[in-house]
């Protein structure tokens, strides 16, 4: 541990606060986080940090579910009126919001930290006993919050970039910060890999603060059990027709809808490990007196492996088109996002965990791998640092939550912001100095 970093992180515990309210208060969507991603540059810049950002560090290819170019324009506006940095917004402008960042003294190892930033498509509880809405700076924005923690995820990664500004002189190697869009729904991180973010990498750390009930105090150093999953929207398209008098004469797509749901959730466990299926949307039909031609479904798989993954994803998909073929409908299936099965490197979350019992604020500190239980795409970067000979973990920062991840009530504790920047930035320390 080095007092200087928590000296440092101490003196500016109240701005990281400041700057979580802030981002909880102006909420983006993945590859929309247009106001995010450009203040975040920006800070950067001012700390010295060479930055890089739009289509050089998100491989315009293997982006999932981007949103229209109309709905683009529409947010990059919208941000620019909040207060976005309009020059580094523009360089943004088609979704590619990612912003990465590096500082350097030297030749040695690269450490890099990813923070997610995006938003979730939930409205913001409006009861007093919600402290965002009480103090003021809940979502302005209908239907879309922080519901997850990226808010202060974003936070904690400038706060760790202002102290690692300063010690820069100190470190024998190189930092480098990630800062991803479109981690909900699993849609952003595959694209930086892709665009070489992680090629020379040595070190790689995440984390998620209040993740899996762990309370203010309690800290996981190493996590696996992520789940691998596939985000899938499949459209029935049929032939309308009157109910009565000519139903004959109808493709009922919401037929071949009904029996997909039936049959996606009969699809057999596997033995090999954990398996899941979600339809959790269903829309068709117009009218009472009309056969349906259309109707619209979001799936998602999950396993506890890639390999299971593939299994549920694959059995899915023939489900899907035999559903269309058995009542004359057709099917068109298009994959929205997705990841794979990940697990933290040892020696990673023992450096992590070696950071935690030095520096006194960590009442409870897991070493051994506890088990994830969701998706996350970080698996995409982890797994890219590993096969190069790398070594990477994802930490869960314990914190007392007020509501659930994913709920309009969602809230977490904020003494625990400065927790993680002090982890960070003594981790980051242990291996560079």
């Amino acid at each position: 541990m080095d007092e200087t970093i928590n000296s440092l992180a101490d003196n500016i515990e109240s701005k990281i606060i400041e700057m979580r309210r802030d981002f909880h208060k102006y909420p983006e969507l993945g590859f929309m986080e247009f106001r995010t991603a450009s203040l975040i540059a920006r800070r950067l810049i001012e700390l010295g940090y060479e930055v890089k950002l739009g289509r050089e560090v998100l491989k315009e290819a293997f982006r999932m579910d981007v949103p229209e170019e109309a709905i683009l324009k529409e947010n990059l506006k919208k941000a620019l009126s909040y207060g976005a940095d309009k020059k580094i917004a523009e360089e943004m402008k088609d979704g590619f919001t990612g912003v990465v960042a590096s500082v350097g003294n030297g030749k040695g190892p690269i450490v890099a930290l990813r923070f997610d930033i995006d938003a979730l498509q939930i409205n913001e509880s409006e009861d007093i006993s919600h402290k965002p809405y009480r103090e003021g700076f809940s979502s302005i924005e209908k239907n879309v919050m922080h519901a997850c923690g990226h808010d202060g995820h974003a936070a904690i990664g400038l706060g760790v970039a202002e102290i690692l500004a300063q010690i820069s002189e100190r470190l024998k190697g190189t930092v480098k910060l990630i800062f991803q869009p479109a981690e909900e729904g699993v849609r952003g991180a595959k694209a930086m890999v892709e665009a070489g973010v992680l090629e020379d990498v040595d070190f790689l750390i995440s984390g998620n603060i209040g993740i899996n009930s762990r309370k203010s105090g309690e800290l996981v150093c190493g996590t696996s059990g992520f789940l691998s999953t596939s985000k899938i929207d499949a459209e029935f398209i049929g032939k309308a027709s009157h109910a009565a008098a000519a139903p004959e004469k109808g493709d009922n797509a919401l037929l071949s809808a009904a029996s997909a749901v039936m049959n996606l959730y009969s699809i057999p466990r596997n033995s090999e490990g954990e398996t899941r299926i979600n339809v959790g949307c269903l829309q068709a039909g117009v009218q009472r007196n009309v056969i349906p031609e259309r109707a619209y479904m979001i799936i998602e798989t999950r396993g506890e492996t890639t390999a299971l993954n593939e299994y549920m994803k694959s059995y899915a998909e023939r489900i899907l088109k035999a559903s269309a073929e058995m009542h004359g409908t057709r099917v068109h299936i298009k994959y929205m996002g997705s990841s794979i099965s990940a697990i933290s490197d040892e020696e990673m979350a023992a450096i992590v965990e070696n950071a935690a019992a030095h520096m006194g604020v960590y009442n409870k500190i897991h070493h051994e791998k506890v088990k994830f239980g969701a998706s996350e795409d970080i698996a995409y970067m982890m797994e890219r640092v590993q096969a190069t000979g790398g070594k990477a973990t994802y930490i869960m920062f314990g914190s007392d939550l007020m509501g659930e991840h994913h709920s309009s009530n969602f809230d977490f504790n904020e003494a625990d912001l400065i927790k993680a920047v002090k982890l960070y930035s003594n981790v980051v320390y242990d291996i560079l100095a």
